[in-house]
C-alpha cells in the first residue's frame, strides 16, 4: 500500500483532504482511483489506513478507516553539521541519514563555513520523501542554520569530531542515548576557538576512524555508527 504524508491529519478525523502536492501524486502520478487504499503518515508515528473517496488531483479526499501508532525510539540521534559549499552533498546526507534512522538534524554556522544559507523547505521535502521511501513513521526534526556558540551553550555535553591534535575518544565509548549531539565541522574543520568553547561546555572530541573524511561522509559515518551503538543500548 502506498504511503503519503500530511502532518495535519488527526486521530479524530473520519475523512480528510490531502495537500495539493500529495493529491497530485496520488491521482496523476500513481493514477489511484476511488476506493483504492492508501496509508497516510503524520510524521509522529501514526499510520492512518484510508480509502480514497474523491480522486481529485488538487484536493484528494479519503475516508479514514483506522490508525495505528508506533513507539518512538528510546534515544536521540542528533547530527549538527556545517553545510558544504556544494549543497548536493548535504542533500545526499539528509536523505541517507533519514533512511538510517537519524532523529534530529541541525545546520551549524561556523568560522570556516563556506555556506551561510539553507533552503529549509527543500531539505524538508527531502526528509519527507526519504521517510516515506524507507517506511519510517517518525519524521526527523529539522533545525535551521544556527551559530556555533549558542548551539553548544544550549546543548551541553555533546561530541565534536575534530581533525586537530587533541586527545580523542571513540564514538562508542562516549555517545549517550539522550541529548548528546554529534558535531561535524565544515570542509576547513572547526576553528580551534570553537573546539575550546565546545570543551568548556562539556563536549568530548571524538574520532571516526583513521581516514580524513569529507564533511557529509563524516556525518553519515557518525550516523551509521551512532545508530548501531544506540540500538545495541536498548
Amino acid at each position: 500500500m502506498a504511503s503519503f504524508y500530511d502532518h495535519r491529519i488527526q486521530i479524530t478525523d473520519k475523512s480528510f483532504q490531502l495537500s495539493e502536492e500529495e493529491s497530485k501524486h496520488i491521482c496523476r502520478v500513481l493514477r489511484l482511483k476511488e476506493n483504492d487504499g492508501i496509508e497516510i503518515l503524520d510524521g509522529l508515528g501514526r499510520i492512518f489506513s484510508c480509502t480514497i473517496s474523491i480522486a481529485d488531483p488538487k484536493k484528494c479526499q479519503v475516508k479514514v478507516q483506522s490508525f495505528t501508532e508506533d513507539t518512538p525510539p528510546p534515544y536521540d540521534l542528533h547530527i549538527a553539521i556545517a553545510p558544504t559549499k556544494n549543497i548536493d552533498r548535504i542533500e545526499w546526507f539528509v536523505e541517507k541519514a533519514t533512511e538510517i534512522g537519524i532523529t534530529e538534524i541541525t545546520f551549524l554556522s561556523c568560522k570556516n563555513s563556506e555556506r551561510t544559507k539553507i533552503n529549509e523547505e527543500r531539505i524538508q521535502r527531502i526528509l519527507v520523501a526519504a521517510m516515506k521511501q524507507s517506511k519510517r513513521t517518525f519524521l526527523p526534526k529539522l533545525n535551521g542554520l544556527q551559530s556555533f556558540s549558542p548551539f553548544v551553550e544550549s546543548h551541553k555535553n555533546g561530541l565534536i569530531a575534530y581533525c586537530g591534535e587533541l586527545e580523542k575518544v571513540s564514538l562508542k565509548s562516549a555517545l549517550q542515548r539522550i541529548d548528546c549531539p554529534i558535531l561535524i565541522g565544515p570542509e576547513g574543520d572547526f576553528h580551534s576557538q570553537e573546539v575550546t568553547h565546545a570543551l568548556e561546555n562539556g563536549y568530548k572530541t571524538i574520532t571516526l576512524g583513521e581516514n580524513r573524511l569529507r564533511t557529509e561522509t563524516a556525518a553519515l559515518v557518525a550516523c551509521v555508527q551512532g545508530s548501531l551503538i544506540l540500538m545495541n543500548q536498548v
